[in-house]
């Protein structure tokens, strides 16, 4: 029996890593195959897999988007989406909401259903799913024009929250038939959720930054306990728990900490596995002799929001906000529907609401579409409202770091007396290896030639062999707090070992060189090398 399972595990891992590699080919995100792994794994599908169970499902599902909202976070370059951030945050909280408020009107008036139902698939629609958008950014190597990738990444990696809050207060108004305050529940779910998140980020920063606390390797380990702390101890509070893995993950992915690298690269293929699981357990919850009943309610949902109420949204909210006309209409496009949608639509049926429509299967549907067509189309339109910035790459707006490349930069500063002043670049004795490429001088970036002379005051850009250490040697970090026993001392008058040197100090903006008469002060940075 256990191997049998495995077996079952093992194929359906390598049919979806399988179909990745051929998204990536074609240009649809390939989290519209593992649906139909999923769909064939089904009971519809060749397996036969009976499965109908919402309960597990939603409890499997759920902790699945801890993970990815606080991956969400984590990957976002906070300095590159700091400058659009009054869109971004606009979208994923009024744009949610106004989202929600048309299509609630539109699905009563123009489909005829109740306003409780109308408003619940309304708020299960709402929100927009990162992982679709940047699959197929990244699969094309598209960055988009005025900051729209920015906008994307934030809005669609924060505005689950939001969603999530509408859905659980529509499933309340059907179960009890009250609307009570829902103005002061999304306060309080806001407020306590930001509040949680922030108050476990810092106290996860401070941890890290202590040491001994921690055994080498266990610090991937430890996040994913504090993640899950978070979104209970959220929850429990009564607040927004994905909102606090989000700002959690924001605020940790911005931070320096120890193996980050590692610490990044961990999470992208855990969400990764996990979306993998999700998009499988949709698929196999569907059942597409069902489908065609639901397909005309599922058509009409689209076309509310792709051509109504995402486009209305986009407009009234950004245009204030000095958006472009063409910015305007490429978000809205953007915005395609996945698995948060698909997962709050099991949340809704697993509470055991009776409603007039099969909402799994119409979610279903609307994300299928919004994938397969709204998705594939995504590179098309950009171009054609010419919003791709050209020699430009998308993963600079995550905190993934890119592909390595094995070379470095250095900065080398021409004091007076150096060697080097006067000399051409050709005749300078560089290490062998590096190559001198920029010369920094006044303000200006000067091409490095083989007749450039060097001057006092310049700095040399290198292009300097990686050096990847041993498992031994490391650089730690260590934050001079308030009342820190370094604190108003210099380096010399520190008790170092000898086998570790202070190699930098952060303060403020400013990154020190220090030597020995550096005098270390409150809320520096120091970053210390330890040898073996």
């Amino acid at each position: 029996m256990i191997s049998n399972i495995v077996l079952g595990v093992s194929l359906v891992i390598l049919l979806c890593v399988i179909s990745e590699k051929f998204s990536y080919k074609i240009g649809v995100p390939a989290l519209i195959f593992f649906m139909f792994v999923g769909m064939l794994f089904g009971s519809d599908g060749i397996m036969r897999i009976e499965y109908s169970d919402f309960s597990s499902a939603e409890m499997i599902c759920s902790i699945g988007l801890i993970f990815i909202m606080f991956d969400g976070g984590f990957n976002t370059n906070w300095k590159s989406a700091k400058a659009y951030l009054n869109k971004s945050i606009t979208l994923s909280t009024l744009g949610v909401l106004l989202t929600a408020a048309i299509s609630t009107l539109c699905f009563h008036y123009f489909l005829s259903l109740s306003w409780p139902e109308s408003f619940l698939i309304a708020a299960v629609l709402a929100s927009t799913d990162a992982a679709s958008v940047f699959s197929i950014l990244k699969s094309n190597n598209l960055d988009l024009k005025e900051g729209t990738s920015s906008i994307l990444e934030v809005e669609s990696g924060s505005n689950d929250p939001m969603a999530y809050l509408l859905t659980v207060t529509a499933i309340g108004i059907m179960q009890s038939g009250k609307v009570g305050n829902i103005f002061m529940t999304i306060f309080i779910q806001l407020a306590v959720g930001l509040l949680m998140g922030f108050i476990v980020a810092y106290a996860t920063r401070y941890v890290l930054s202590r040491k001994n606390v921690l055994t080498d390797g266990l610090d991937i380990i430890f996040i994913i306990a504090i993640v899950l702390l978070c979104y209970a101890v959220s929850d429990k509070l009564g607040g927004n728990a994905y909102l606090s893995v989000y700002i959690l993950g924001l605020y940790l992915g911005n931070i320096r900490m120890n193996s980050k690298r590692t610490i990044i690269a961990f999470f992208n293929e855990m969400t990764s596995l996990l979306q993998i699981l999700i998009f499988f357990i949709i698929g196999l919850l569907s059942f597409p002799k069902s489908m065609p009943a639901t397909m005309p309610l599922a058509f009409a949902v689209v076309a509310i929001l792709t051509f109504i109420s995402r486009p209305l949204m986009c407009i009234i909210l950004l245009k204030p906000l000095k958006c472009s006309l063409k910015q305007c209409l490429l978000i809205s496009w953007a915005g395609l529907r996945g698995a948060s949608s698909i997962v709050f639509a099991i949340v809704a049926v697993s509470s055991g609401i009776r409603l007039s429509f099969d909402l799994f299967h119409v979610v279903f549907l609307v994300s299928l579409f919004s994938i397969a067509i709204q998705g594939a189309l995504l590179p098309y339109f950009s171009k054609k409202l010419d919003m791709v910035e050209k020699n430009a790459n998308i993963s600079k707006t995550f905190n993934d770091y890119g592909e390595t490349v094995d070379f470095q930069f250095a900065k080398v500063h021409i004091n007076e007396g150096n060697s080097w002043v006067g000399k051409k670049i050709k005749e300078i004795d560089v290490p062998f290896g590096s190559q001198v490429i920029m010369i920094k001088r006044d303000g200006k970036s000067i091409a490095a030639r083989g007749k450039s002379v060097v001057e006092v005051n310049d700095d040399l850009i290198m292009n300097v062999p990686p050096y990847y250490p041993a498992k031994k040697e490391m650089v730690e970090q260590v934050d001079i707090y308030a009342g820190h026993h370094w604190a108003n001392k210099t380096v010399r008058e520190l008790a170092i070992p000898d086998n570790q040197l202070i190699i930098m100090i952060i303060r403020d903006e400013e990154k020190i060189i220090p030597n020995g008469d550096t005098i270390v002060l409150e809320n520096d940075i120091l970053l210390i090398f330890k040898g073996e």
